[in-house]
């Protein structure tokens, strides 16, 4: 798929990841359409990225917690007669801690980020992407998919449910002339950590190598993709392993921070 004068739809595009995401799909003369709570943030990126590159861009301000964000999404794009060509369901976030003792609401939170508003959104823009038989789809998973992850229960089992239904969506699809894939990156040097409440890893990666990865993959029409080589190791362990054991490991790496 030709990037340019084609239209991005970029969920989390207000910081890291997502931020950088828009970035590169603008240098390549695509259109943005911006979704995020940060009003002002997106405003800033929106103008910046014309300015730079001279692309249309959009700003749609949404809580994707909340039920039916993604139906009210369509319904702006549908109001500006757009045509998502490329839709990345980046937002998400994670919750790090004893899952009984963690906040109830803030784990439904993460499940309607994490799953619910990504499976609404990619149901109500792929219909569109299927009629034209062209079309890109990327879903933020996470390495946390190949294995179960205590102290981030959650969070974990929604990224599995993230990489399985890529990978599915895929196969689906890919008949169709749409792409689709989830992306699995481990530890990224982006605020998620901040938000999450739990520790910073050694030697994360950059956002920016994860939106490389990401780029290379599709293009390939890979149905998911691990960034970066010592990554790539740790979520292949299940299958030398007994999980269990892997379990237990990964139990005792993952510390709150407070």
């Amino acid at each position: 798929m030709e990037y340019k004068n084609k239209t991005a739809l970029i969920t989390g595009a207000s910081s890291g990841i997502g931020e950088v995401f828009a970035n590169k799909l603008a240098g390549q003369g695509m259109n943005l359409i911006l979704v995020a709570r940060s009003e002002q943030k997106l405003e800033e990126l929106a103008k910046q990225y014309h300015d730079k590159y001279g692309v249309k861009t959009y700003v749609i301000v949404s809580d994707l917690s909340k039920e039916n964000a993604g139906k009210e999404v369509k319904k702006v794009v549908e109001e500006l007669n757009l045509h998502v060509d490329m839709l990345i369901n980046n937002a998400g976030f994670g919750q790090v801690g004893s899952f009984i003792y963690n906040d109830l609401e803030q784990a439904h939170g993460q499940i309607m980020v994490n799953v619910s508003a990504l499976v609404d959104m990619t149901y109500l823009f792929a219909a569109d992407m299927e009629k034209k038989r062209e079309g890109a789809i990327i879903n933020l998973a996470s390495t946390a998919a190949f294995q179960p992850l205590p102290k981030m229960a959650v969070y974990g089992a929604t990224k599995a449910f993230v990489l399985s239904f890529s990978e599915a969506l895929w196969s689906e699809l890919k008949p169709k002339g749409v792409k689709v894939l989830a992306v699995c990156p481990g530890a990224t040097a982006t605020n998620f950590f901040e938000v999450s409440g739990g520790f910073g890893a050694k030697n994360m990666r950059t956002s920016e190598q994860v939106v490389d990865t990401a780029m290379k993959a599709l293009k390939k029409g890979k149905s998911y993709a691990i960034d970066g080589v010592g990554n790539y190791f740790v979520a292949n362990l299940p299958r030398f392993f007994p999980r269990q054991l892997i379990t237990k490991i990964a139990g005792r790496v993952i510390k709150p921070s407070k």
